[in-house]
Parts: C-alpha cells; structure tokens; sequence
C-alpha cells in the first residue's frame, strides 16, 4: 500500500491509467505520456535509487530543461523518500556547483545540454544520452516509503539575485495540503493546462502536482517561445494557461502571430510572481474574452495558497490580489512593529516551508510561526489585499522613503504603458533618487517627459523618476520575471558622466 503522505504517490492509482497525462511539445515534435507511463517510470526510478543503496533523506538533482522525464524523476525520488532537488539550469555554472555542493546532492539528471555544467566525478545520468533514463531505472512495482508528516520531500533554491542561492525545504504534508486547498477551490479534471515556466520554480512545479492529483492533463514545453506557445495553445487546444506577467506580455507583443491565433480553448489565465500592470490586464482581457483571469501570489517559502475569493461574493476589484485564504492565517505589520491595514505581510499555514538547508543563522519566522514574506501589502475595508512591492527593494530620497511599486502603478495607470520597473540611483544631494524603465505599446508616441509630468500629477513630487529610459525587452531572470539587479546596472551606466 502506497504511503498516504508521501507526495510522490500523487500519479499511483490513476483511475484511467491510458489517460494522457503529459504532452510534451518543443513547437514541432510532441509525445504523449499516459497516467500509467508515467507511473510506471516513476516506480522504475525510485528502484533503481533504491538498489543503488540510496537512503531516504539524501538528495537527488535535476538539472535540466522541462520534460516528462524530468517529472518522472522528481516523482520518483520522491517515493523512495529521498529529495528531489529542481536546479536552475540557467544560473552560471560555478554557482550550480555551490547548489549541488550545498544540497549534498548524492546523484545529479540532466539532460546534454547541461551535462558540461555537472562537476566532474559527481554520479550522473543524461537523459537523452547513452540510453537516456532508460537505461537507469528498474522497471518493476514500488512501494511508496512510508513518510512523516514533516519529512522534506523537495529543495528548491532561491535565485541568489541578492546573496548565496538559499535552499527552501518543502515538506510531503506541506505540499499534499496545498494540492488539496487548490482542488477544493476549483476541480480541474476537465482541464489541459499548458506550463513553460521552469520546473525548477515552485510556480510551475506546484502547478504540476495540482494538474496529477487532479487528474488533468498537461502539455509541457522545455521553455518559453512566444512563436511556440502561441502554436500550443491552438494545437492542443489548451484550456488552462500559466505563466508570469512578462511571458504574457511577451506574447501578446508578436501582433502578427497573436492576430491569426484561436485563443477560443482558453477558459482560465492564471499568471503569477509578478503584478500586472492595469495595460496589461485590458490588452490579456481584450485577447481572452471568454476566460477568466488571475493575478496570483506566492512564495516558494509560503506555498501558492494565501488569497482566495471575496467570502461574500464581491467581486475582486482591479489591482487586487483577492481576500484572505480561509484555510491561512495573515497579518500585516508597519514599521513600529504593530499590526496594521498597511505594511509587511505575514502568513501561517500548514503549507509553510520547514526552513532553509544548512542556514540556521537564517530564521524568516516570529516566534508565534508567522512566515515574514517581505512583501508590502495593504488590505481595504473589504478584506481585499493590494500587493505594494519588496521591503527591501525601498529606498530612501532626500528623507523620503521610496517604493518602486508605488511608482511602478502610477507610470502603469498611463494606457501607454506596458510595463515598468523603477530603480534607484546614487544622487549627491538626496541619498538615492528613483529612475525608471519603460516598455510602451506599439506605435505610442509619449516621450519621457511627458510620462514624468503624468506621474508628477498624480503622486508625490519626490517619488516622481528623475530619468526614464524606453526598452523594447526587459532583461528576465531565470524565473521569467523582471532583473531588477541587471537594470540598476544599466541605470549606473547611463548616468555616469
């Protein structure tokens, strides 16, 4: 009998194990893997791991692009009680090396592409080299090791964009119980979801274990391609679509190709890790008529379960994130420390993460079990919680204390704007003082003095950006989302004399 708790049984026992379960499609060639393959090959892993003389506790890498064979690993390693551990494939190799060595990783998947980026001497399996993942597992029935409810099932590492990459620890119950809050809100049987967002992040990988346990299908690309995910989606006929605000953006930018396309499947358009700028909302809203949606949020520390609908039935007004998950508990606290309608937010749930791998000096809870996010929240007098920006992205000007997210909404309310990103630079007089970037619709004639006289009208004198600069592309970091280190870089590029 297979271990209730442990999260890598979530595919056994499929009632229709001929039901697809994954297609894989890299824009021309797909494959389709049934509930019973995947089982199957999930089993085949956790055997092998398992004669290998693993030890339930050790952790397993992977380090590749999306692919079955990639769930197909995670899930396995799972079962047999040891800890899948995602890697972001896209980070320089030395800092992958920090990762593998920090996770005491005892054997590393990965596919050829990122084979050159594994230590040397570290126990490897390529996936699409030497019989790929065939020729490593044993195929054959498993049981499910018996897990607790606090034993870590998955490790995944934060980007590092402001320290040494930190390794979040996941539990099975933990992620189990997100995956039941998330199927009582909405079931999703009836869905085909379409992930390109890496399984190496928790939007994605969470999203995978819903699609599972629900009993849904998925078709997964390897990465994001605008030309690609455009043609998936009229392909297979997806229902379901999930990314972050920039892959949207991204797509919606190729006019050409976005004109021609049948967006008619598409019933739910679930973005996350990043707001939406009000734009950007009415160009996805005008795309996707008929679909509802959904500006999410979440942590890989505090799970993807914190806002749910208004518990009366108002509507979620724009801008806002919903209302308070009823199964979570939130506070926001201000700079004094007391509790507030404004300030830093504070979450408790069973869906927390159990701490950071070999970093007890680092402790993101109080006392009483509060996970502090760092993120800046206000919430109105309906319950409706507003996302303001990272406290520790604040800066302060001439005394004032500066939010890039506030300043990021005020350019983004000019239905020219596409996107924005506010960043600080070094002022002799005032400390720091805020610049930004810019991404315009086509054929938009504004220049950056008048969207500075737009935002000197309506906020503060001293949080207006000194300097805007126009791009056709954001820089993105690994998870799709913005780099904000990269453009303050390049803002101390273009002010030096």
């Amino acid at each position: 009998m297979n271990a209730p708790c442990n999260l890598g049984s979530i595919i056994s026992n499929a009632p229709e194990p001929a039901k697809t379960a994954i297609i894989d499609f890299d824009g021309q060639n797909s494959r389709e893997v049934s509930y019973g393959a995947l089982d199957a090959l999930a089993d085949g892993v956790a055997r092998a791991l398992v004669a290998r003389g693993f030890r339930k506790g050790q952790r397993v890498a992977i380090l590749a692009a999306n692919s079955s064979d990639h769930l197909a690993v995670h899930f396995g390693a799972m079962r047999a009680g040891l800890v899948s551990v995602p890697v972001n494939h896209r980070l320089p190799a030395d800092t992958v090396h920090r990762i593998l060595e920090d996770s005491g990783a005892v054997i590393v998947f990965c596919d050829a592409e990122r084979r050159s980026a594994v230590p040397p001497g570290a126990a490897t399996v390529v996936f699409d080299q030497d019989g790929g993942l065939e020729s490593f597992i044993d195929r054959g029935p498993f049981t499910a090791v018996e897990t607790a409810p606090d034993d870590p099932s998955t490790m995944l590492y934060t980007s590092g964009s402001t320290g040494r990459p930190k390794g979040v620890v996941l539990s099975h119950a933990g992620q189990r119980w997100v995956v039941d809050m998330r199927l009582a809100m909405q079931p999703v049987e009836n869905e085909r979801f379409l992930i390109a967002a890496p399984l190496y992040h928790l939007n994605a990988l969470a999203l995978a274990h819903l699609i599972f346990s629900g009993r849904s299908e998925m078709v997964l690309m390897p990465q994001f391609k605008v030309r690609s995910y455009i043609a998936a989606i009229e392909r297979f006929r997806c229902t379901w679509l999930t990314s972050v605000p920039p892959m949207i953006a991204m797509m919606l930018e190729d006019r050409e190709a976005v004109a021609k396309a049948d967006f008619s499947s598409v019933r739910n358009l679930r973005m996350g890790s990043a707001p939406v700028s009000p734009s950007l909302h009415l160009r996805i809203c005008e795309q996707f008529p008929q679909a509802k949606i959904v500006n999410a949020y979440g942590t890989t520390e505090g799970s993807p379960v914190v806002f749910a609908p208004h518990p009366g039935g108002k509507p979620t007004p724009p801008g806002s994130l919903g209302c308070r998950h009823p199964a979570v508990e939130l506070r926001l606290i201000d700079e004094t420390g007391a509790a507030s309608d404004s300030g830093v937010l504070q979450m408790r749930s069973p869906g927390l993460m159990s701490g950071y791998h070999n970093r007890p000096d680092l402790s993101p809870f109080t006392t009483d079990g509060f996970y502090v996010t760092g993120d800046l929240f206000r919430r109105d007098a309906d319950g409706f919680y507003y996302f303001l920006g990272r406290s520790d992205d604040m800066f302060v000007s001439g005394g004032e204390n500066i939010f890039p997210g506030e300043v990021e909404r005020t350019l983004e309310m000019h239905p020219d704007v596409v996107q924005s990103c506010v960043v600080p630079i070094d002022d002799p007089i005032k400390g720091q003082k805020p610049v930004a970037f810019v991404r315009l619709n086509n054929g938009s004639t504004i220049d950056a003095d008048a969207l500075k006289a737009f935002a000197l009208e309506r906020g503060p004198a001293y949080q207006h950006p000194r300097a805007i600069w126009f791009l056709e592309d954001f820089p993105l970091a690994s998870t799709n989302k913005i780099d904000r280190a990269a453009l303050m870089k390049r803002a101390r590029e273009l002010t030096q004399p």
